[in-house]
């Protein structure tokens, strides 16, 4: 079962990457309730092993693309994320002091800062896309205008899977032209 969680975390992730067309050194925020994902109520269920498949799975498809990914943490740590220090530098993400652990921040969260290369927490991005694994509500981490991508998986394991991209506003009213967005 985790291998088949992974592998299909992995191919929606990969799916949404393509479809937002997202480019090196941008960000994918993740929020992940392995609660959900095991069929049971968000924040009943922690599972470390379901956590650490599911980060695997999308890690793989971000590194390909040179995406960094954003682990959003559970409300107990008040959706603070995690991701590579490089990236909060980069984006001058302000870093906070925590760890998460699976009933303190949530397992795929507690996953992502083990497996990240240099894992930092901050309170709060603004992130090129999203997947939302589980009704965990990511949409705070997200650029201004969110699109929906509906991709093939709209589930893993028994969890909701929701996609999001971003674009820029558009300003200027009925003369204004615009690039595809």
């Amino acid at each position: 079962m985790m291998e088949t969680i992974k592998k299909t975390a992995e191919e929606a992730a990969e799916e949404l990457l393509c479809a937002a067309g997202l480019e090196a050194g941008e960000i994918l925020v993740v929020g992940c309730s392995t609660s959900e994902v095991a069929g049971q109520k968000i924040g009943t269920f922690s599972n470390k092993d379901l956590g650490a498949a599911i980060f695997e799975g999308i890690h793989q498809a971000t590194e390909r693309h040179g995406v960094y990914l954003a682990a959003q943490c559970c409300e107990h740590l008040n959706r603070a994320l995690i991701l590579e220090k490089e990236a909060a530098k980069k984006y001058g993400f302000e870093v906070v002091n925590v760890v998460p652990q699976p009933k303190a921040g949530g397992s795929f969260a507690t996953a992502a800062y083990a497996g990240l290369k240099d894992a930092v927490a901050v309170e709060e991005i603004k992130a090129h896309a999203g997947m939302d694994i589980g009704d965990t509500l990511i949409g705070m981490h997200l650029k201004r205008v969110a699109v929906p991508v509906r991709i093939s998986h709209r589930k893993l394991g028994a969890a909701n899977l929701v996609c999001a991209r971003t674009r820029p506003k558009y300003i200027g009213g009925e003369r204004a032209i615009y690039l595809k967005a």
